[in-house]
């Protein structure tokens, strides 16, 4: 499976942005996405993630309510809206997949990872 993340960019706080991860090349129907962060000098955090066979998400307490994950399984692509961003929220974004069954916060879990997009909130 490869993942292409892109979207990110420049916003000042309060703003929005709309990440996507586009991907090609999977086999299984049944998998879990994931959203995970990396600031500078930190470890990589999950974010959001979704388990498709059963419509469930999580989300990191930080993010709850202000970021939505979703997807168009038409397009192959999943998409992580960012409302009320806040300078915290800054750093490089990610998307990973998983096949299988099960929904994960660690990123040792994930097989397939995206390139990373950079999120920039300024105050």
């Amino acid at each position: 499976v490869q993942l292409q993340a892109f979207g990110g960019g420049l916003v000042q706080a309060g703003g929005s942005l709309r990440l996507s991860c586009a991907a090609s090349g999977r086999t299984s129907s049944v998998y879990a996405t994931g959203w995970f962060r990396q600031a500078p000098g930190k470890e990589r955090e999950f974010v959001a993630g979704a388990f498709w066979s059963t419509f469930t998400t999580r989300y990191a307490d930080s993010v709850r309510g202000r970021f939505t994950i979703s997807r168009d399984n038409a397009k192959n692509t999943v998409y992580l809206q960012m409302n009320s961003l806040k300078p915290e929220d800054t750093g490089v974004y990610y998307c990973a997949e998983t096949p299988g069954y099960g929904l994960w916060f660690s990123p040792s879990r994930y097989h397939y990872w995206g390139q990373g997009t950079q999120v920039t909130v300024s105050s």
